[in-house]
């Protein structure tokens, strides 16, 4: 007689239990369909070599095809962006290269380090007349005016546009390689390679190991189908064309998105849709080395989870808004991976609250309570669904030990099997966080660049 008035309250924990796991199980088993294709597709181009990550071919101080301007937005970035600058200067020597870095007069500690900077003719200071910080587009758009003002001035003309961040370590090969790129292509994509640390292995570590499988397996597929690539905003050109051309689409002379968060990740699609090809490169130097940007990524949870909230925001939400679906079947797949990464994390958030409820039930059923029957067509496709999930996990596991580890290390692909709870918990926190942004964004008409702080550079690749 005790006992069924607590059969009778857990009754309906059960019943949540059971719909939860479907409800799980059914996403996950979509989600593993979108993965395998891409695992199949990666497969069979390495097998056969249609694909693979050739060598350097050419010395890293080969003269340039001609002009290139590389733009590099700054705020609040005194601590990185003159070493990114000596850096960058001394292992580019090329005489057509110009570098423009863009700050806001309201950030002193920036300005002063620029002022530190050694002299070069090729570097190019631009204060932007407006309080900082905008956007990371809006600054972009200030360089290139500059740029194009300097044009006109000393008579000279850029081929292609290279972006990179305030943070970032330059390969010395990456300056050659992205030039002979824009003679076949009006966008190229170099790797990006986040480093380890030693004092964040659990945050900082799991970029290491989204980026060796994305930069090493996605990208490479999708550059193999001819889709349209996600710009990364770092270690890219863009051709001349490419950049005219998208700013004439807009009607504007500025050819970023301000109102955008993820402008290189919608500028690096809107090169497709105007009829541009895009590349991914992948290539190792004479030491074996690859041929990326290198840089250190947020070591702490908050500013973590603050920067994927960025890429959220503007990949999933605005591109929804700002580029739509209209699209061939391939890039219809490839924005829905893209954009997928909301409902990945509601996903993710009822898996971890299965975790959370699996113990009481359990322990409800220890002490004899009860479980209520279900319907065994339900039970028998509930199984099915768990099994393939739980093949698929293992199958994932696999690939992201490998993947790490054959970039970073052994020891760095045990690590990256450790750490898949952790990306799964920022991600859901991002999801939450971008979109409420969103959401005020839309009430307010307004976004702002919410920039990723950075303390110091890679040391490995100042000594490349």
């Amino acid at each position: 007689m005790e006992t069924m008035p607590l059969a009778a309250h857990f009754a309906w924990l059960w019943g949540l239990e059971h719909e939860l796991l479907l409800f799980a199980s059914f996403w996950f088993a979509i989600g593993v369909i979108d993965e395998t294709g891409i695992d199949l597709l990666w497969l069979v181009l390495r097998v056969t070599g249609r694909v693979k990550t050739s060598r350097v071919s050419e010395p890293a101080d080969s003269p340039l095809r001609g002009a290139l301007a590389v733009l590099v937005p700054a705020w609040n970035e005194s601590a990185v962006i003159g070493a990114m600058l000596d850096h960058a200067l001394r292992v580019w020597p090329q005489r057509d290269l110009r570098i423009y870095v863009g700050c806001y007069s309201n950030d002193a500690a920036t300005l002063a380090a620029l002022i530190g900077v050694s002299e070069d003719s090729r570097l190019r200071i631009v204060v932007l007349d407006r309080v900082g910080p905008t956007t990371k587009a809006d600054c972009l758009n200030r360089l290139y005016a500059a740029l194009c003002q300097d044009e006109t001035r000393r008579g000279f003309h850029a081929r292609g546009i290279i972006l990179h961040d305030a943070e970032d370590m330059v390969h010395p090969a990456g300056l050659v390689l992205l030039d002979r790129g824009l003679d076949s292509a009006d966008f190229v994509q170099l790797p990006v390679r986040p480093e380890p640390q030693a004092a964040s292995r659990w945050v900082g570590g799991h970029y290491c190991d989204e980026f060796a499988e994305s930069h090493a397996k996605a990208m490479v597929v999708r550059d193999w189908l001819g889709v349209s690539l996600p710009a990364a905003g770092v270690g890219c050109a863009f051709s001349r064309a490419a950049i005219e051309a998208i700013a004439a689409r807009r009607g504007s002379p500025d050819p970023f998105a301000a109102e955008c968060l993820t402008e290189d990740y919608e500028f690096g699609l809107l090169v497709s849709e105007a009829g541009g090809r895009g590349r991914f490169l992948r290539v190792r130097d004479e030491n074996g080395q690859l041929v990326a940007t290198r840089e250190f990524f947020p070591a702490e949870l908050v500013a973590a989870v603050r920067q994927k909230t960025r890429w959220l925001h503007g990949i999933a939400f605005q591109g929804w808004e700002r580029l739509g679906w209209s699209a061939s079947l391939p890039e219809l797949w490839m924005r829905l991976r893209d954009r997928r990464g909301p409902l990945t994390a509601v996903v993710l958030a009822v898996a971890y609250s299965l975790i959370l409820l699996a113990p009481m039930l359990a322990a409800a059923g220890w002490v004899g309570v009860p479980k209520p029957g279900l319907a065994a067509d339900n039970e028998q496709a509930l199984h099915w669904l768990l099994a393939l999930n739980f093949v698929a996990l293992l199958w994932r596991i696999v690939a992201r030990c490998a993947f790490t580890a054959r970039e970073y290390g052994l020891r760095e692909g045990v690590w990256a099997v450790l750490r898949m709870p952790v990306g799964n918990v920022i991600a859901i926190m991002a999801a939450r966080r971008a979109l409420t942004a969103y959401l005020a964004s839309l009430r307010s008409g307004q976004v702002i660049w919410d920039h990723t702080v950075h303390a110091r550079l890679p040391q490995l690749a100042v000594a490349t």
